[in-house]
């Protein structure tokens, strides 16, 4: 029992752990030993740790309610109707309600770290997704966090800054630098929250909430409390007071809780925006509205700050949800029957002129901002933090990665700080506003998405703990955070993605391998298990047979020109390079292949093949390829072709010699002899399998063949040349059998690869001079242009060499049922040198007729030898026996 307690602990802390990345935790310095037991009781004794309220509810409401809460609320009354603008918090909030489960989904899947949505992202889809949104995401609580300093800003100068009616003096000096002034110091006073820790950010917003709680306690006491009145509207909701446009009211009505006002505000009446200048409609209002409702990464956020994220952001983020969308209603509610349309679309500040006490709405805005401000201060730490953990970047964000001893990521707030203050020197953000909120839905989308690919994957480590959820929730809010991104601006949509694709791209090429898991390959793999299943081998059919080609390798080394020309002739089939080790697994105290793999796959991946690696362990040659044969492939996706290099003492030629580069160590030399050759080729066919034998393919340069010079005696042409007779029966001329068929069809193939299309089909019809030499030839002819085969088709007198082999034989050989095997040495050296001279110029490649091999074992070495003088110095040869039928006529 003592000896399994090891492993067991292992297995148990990679299960837990299996989702995270090497470096140390959040609030880990680097150098202190990430990873060991003693350290890691330190980091949970760190007090970093915040609970559900203070670490997600609070953070969560006070972004989602922000100045919406105080400024928007009558706009969008007043402009839409109490109907619609329920109708507008409904469909904002279903969309949010996606988003928000798909989080809870991830969050509640694993260990959660520092980063939030990023760590979310990145650990679900993969560096390359989650490093480009993670970069938008921090940009968007940049740019947010002045936005929300400029907001502030531009209250205080609105309330101290402009003399009032009442007011003879201006309390604060007003312009553009003082205004940069003002949202530096408010900028400095976040820094100064953030760069203490968590801990005061937390008590912080806990403060900001209590006053933005009583604040919104006070305006629900005034819609009860208050008395019918008069309120003065602002001079800007009036702009045209010189006479020479339409004259607005002076003055609007609080009427308290009246049918008749209800009534009045039930119904659309979209108007004038007295702010910008332009007629409002559903979508801009709407698309104001939504601004104020995407702070629900707020509490993500703070994941690395979080005594147990996996628990506390699914309950706070669906808490302060729910809470949020109660006010928001309550408030549309009691404005619309208290309220009338003049007052809401021509003073956005309303609820302050009605509240009990002024100024308290005027806190309540302050407040709300200020922690609004905060947040996306502290947000974008930590995303930058994350990132610049998981070295994505490489060296330019390391300094980011430094903590305090805390666990606080100084320099993170520190470079987020200094970014917020750049943005600062615009001004005026109106512009980025717009911008800002499609980065946030573009997180948004880009966490729906990473749902939906996990759950799709159907990986059995996705098993989070919260439920609510399906496949139809992640694509709703996908569609949702997509639509409302071209809603709100459909160039800033398109400029966002198109961003985010060149950082996706950017860190595909440029980052290292992570070591997270890429949610592609899960999904990869259970849609091609599913198509497989589908790919019915009883549904085959001629007409969409393709080669699926097992290339048996015995050094890769010496075999780059045939494995590059069989990926040419594959034609988009399955192709498996077939590697056979000589072993006895028993006597081996480990599985040698498995070592190989990674050698082979590089060397995959250097020749630039779409091929697959199959190696096996086996007491002969002839008994490995049997276990490829039998078991290479999955259902309809099998090898139905079988290549073996030819039998010679041709020397190899090693192919690879690049001292940059390391391919593994190959095994070299013949471990086979003719015989168990021979009967590999009779085992294949046996099996119903085409068999290809190469010859001369280790010079073969593919590059140097198909670019000739045009001094050579084609200029420049490249031929193909293609016998489909059986030359080793010189009594039997037939090229219409199975064979013939399979070898023109190759040679067909070939030619319909993209670097082989310039080059020439020439079709050798051996004829003998007692037979009508042109019917032949138009015959074929026919056929080949019935099979849609375009090729050059040359006649070649042959009588002398078959009267050569009739001499050698005798008057009984002419009914020897066997008599490829009585072929004399003169007859095949003589068809050697028809072959030879009768094409010229040379071809890049030839196609021969392969016989079957004897019955008789004892004629294999013979067999072989016939080979071994008809190719003799014919360059780059393909010997092929085709045993299926693969062309057709048929449409």
């Amino acid at each position: 029992m003592t000896e399994r307690t090891p492993l067991l602990h292992y297995r148990l802390s990679t299960s837990v752990n299996e989702s995270e990345p090497r470096p140390p935790p959040a609030g880990q310095a680097p150098e202190q030993h990430p990873g060991s037991p003693r350290q890691r009781s330190t980091q949970q004794r760190q007090p970093k740790k915040l609970s559900i309220f203070f670490g997600v509810v609070i953070p969560t409401l006070l972004s989602m309610f922000s100045v919406v809460v105080f400024l928007r609320i009558g706009f969008v009354v007043g402009q839409s109707g109490l109907y619609q603008a329920i109708a507008m918090f409904l469909v904002a909030y279903f969309i949010i309600c996606m988003t928000v489960l798909s989080v809870c989904a991830i969050s509640t899947n694993g260990a959660l770290d520092a980063g939030g949505a990023y760590y979310m992202i990145s650990r679900a889809l993969g560096p390359e997704f989650g490093g480009s949104i993670g970069i938008m995401f921090f940009f968007a609580n940049v740019c947010g966090c002045a936005l929300f300093v400029l907001g502030l800003v531009e209250a205080i100068v609105a309330t101290f800054g402009v003399p009032e009616a009442t007011t003879a003096y201006q309390v604060l000096p007003s312009g553009y630098w003082w205004s940069l002034l003002y949202g530096t110091g408010v900028a400095l006073l976040c820094l100064l929250v953030c760069l203490v820790g968590a801990h005061i950010y937390a008590k912080a917003t806990f403060l900001i909430f209590l006053v933005v709680m009583f604040v919104l306690g006070t305006i629900f006491v005034s819609f009860f409390a208050v008395p019918p009145r008069t309120v003065v509207l602002p001079s800007s909701a009036n702009p045209t007071a010189n006479g020479t446009g339409p004259v607005f009211p002076t003055t609007a009505n609080f009427t308290g809780f009246k049918l008749d006002t209800l009534l009045g505000n039930l119904w659309a009446d979209y108007t004038v925006d007295y702010t910008t200048g332009t007629t409002m409609t559903f979508a801009t209002v709407f698309a104001v509205m939504f601004n104020g409702c995407t702070g629900i990464m707020a509490g993500s956020n703070m994941s690395g700050e979080l005594k147990n994220p996996s628990y506390s952001i699914p309950r706070g983020t669906i808490t302060a949800v729910i809470f949020t969308f109660i006010i928001y209603n309550l408030l549309c509610v009691l404005v619309a029957c208290s309220c009338d349309r003049v007052l809401l679309q021509r003073d956005y500040s309303f609820l302050r002129d009605i509240n009990i006490w002024h100024p308290f709405v005027t806190i309540g805005v302050y407040s709300s901002t200020l922690s609004a401000a905060m947040s996306n201060l502290i947000g974008a730490s930590r995303i930058l933090y994350a990132l610049a953990r998981d070295d994505l970047f490489g060296k330019v964000l390391s300094p980011a990665k430094k903590t305090s001893h805390s666990g606080n990521p100084w320099v993170s707030v520190l470079i987020s700080w200094f970014l917020v203050q750049l943005v600062l020197f615009s001004g005026k953000l109106n512009t980025i506003a717009s911008i800002v909120t499609i980065f946030f839905l573009l997180v948004y989308a880009a966490v729906d998405l990473a749902c939906l690919a996990l759950e799709w994957a159907s990986a059995p480590n996705f098993r989070p703990t919260f439920r609510y959820f399906t496949w139809h929730t992640c694509v709703l809010g996908i569609v949702g955070c997509a639509v409302m991104m071209f809603l709100i601006n459909a160039i800033y949509a398109s400029a966002s993605i198109a961003f985010m694709l060149l950082l996706l791209l950017l860190i595909h090429y440029l980052s290292p391998t992570s070591s997270w898991g890429y949610i592609s390959q899960a999904l990869i793999f259970h849609q091609v298990r599913k198509y497989l299943l589908m790919l019915d081998v009883r549904k085959d059919h001629v007409k969409f047979w393709r080669p699926q080609v097992l290339l048996m390798v015995s050094n890769p080394r010496s075999s780059v020109g045939l494995i590059t020309f069989i990926n040419d002739i594959k034609k988009s089939g399955l192709y498996v390079l077939g590697h056979v080790q000589l072993g006895d697994l028993n006597t081996l105290p480990s599985d040698p292949l498995q070592s190989q793999y990674d050698s082979w796959l590089s060397l995959v991946d250097h020749l630039n093949i779409k091929a697959f690696v199959n190696l096996t362990l086996a007491d002969s040659v002839r008994h490995g390829i049997q276990h490829l044969l039998f078991i290479s492939g999955l259902g309809g996706m099998r090898p139905n072709t079988l290549v073996l290099g030819f039998y010679d003492d041709c020397l190899p030629n090693d192919k690879l010699i690049d001292p940059s580069q390391d391919y593994g160590e190959f095994g070299d030399g013949k471990v086979l002899g003719p015989q168990e050759y021979v009967a590999i080729i009779a085992d294949a066919m046996k099996m119903l399998k085409n068999v290809a034998l190469a010859r001369y393919f280790n010079n073969f340069d593919r590059a140097q063949v198909l670019s000739p010079p045009s001094s050579s005696p084609g200029k420049g042409a490249v031929y193909v040349d293609v016998w489909p007779v059986n030359l080793l029966r010189p009594d039997s001329s037939s090229y219409v059998d199975t064979c013939s068929l399979f070898l023109l069809q190759l040679a067909c193939i070939l030619n319909m690869v993209r670097a082989w299309r310039k080059a020439t089909l020439r079709l050798f019809l051996c004829v003998e001079q007692g037979r009508s030499v042109r019917g032949s030839e138009e015959k074929l002819g026919q056929l080949l242009k019935e099979l849609r085969i375009k090729a050059q088709v040359y006649p070649v007198p042959w009588d002398q060499q078959v009267a050569l082999h009739w001499q050698r034989q005798g008057e009984w050989g002419k009914n020897f049922p066997s008599n490829a095997t009585r072929l004399s040495d003169d007859y095949l050296s003589a068809v050697n040198k028809l072959i030879l001279d009768t094409a010229q110029p040379a071809p890049a490649v030839r196609f021969l007729y392969l016989p079957r091999p004897p019955a008789d074992t004892r004629r294999y070495t013979t067999y072989l030898h016939q080979l071994e003088l008809l190719t003799q110095d014919l360059g780059p040869t393909l010997l092929i026996h085709g045993v299926t039928p693969v062309i057709t006529t048929d449409l």
